[in-house]
């Protein structure tokens, strides 16, 4: 499975529009939009979950830059929260 960070978003937009997006590349297993634990209301930014790894680029190299919800998305393979810089 590959995981994609999707940046820029809409705060109107749903993982419902994401899964929409995403599926015309190959089968989405899981999109999630990262809300404010105490307002609700979107971060700005999500990940959608692919199932095939040739689709997961196909759709980074397709749908980066592109206009999603009035927003000029950036779409990226997702890094793994191990590989982040780390203080000493």
């Amino acid at each position: 499975m590959t995981r994609i960070y999707i940046g820029n978003l809409s705060f109107n937009t749903t993982e419902e529009l994401l899964t929409n997006q995403f599926s015309e590349f190959g089968t989405v297993e899981e999109v999630t939009i990262l809300k404010d634990k105490f307002t609700g209301a979107s971060k700005g930014f999500g990940f959608v979950n692919m199932q095939d790894e040739d689709a997961a680029f196909n759709a980074i190299r397709s749908l980066n830059g592109t206009m999603l919800d009035g927003r000029k998305i950036r779409v990226s393979l997702a890094e793994d929260k191990g590989q982040t810089n780390k203080r000493r």
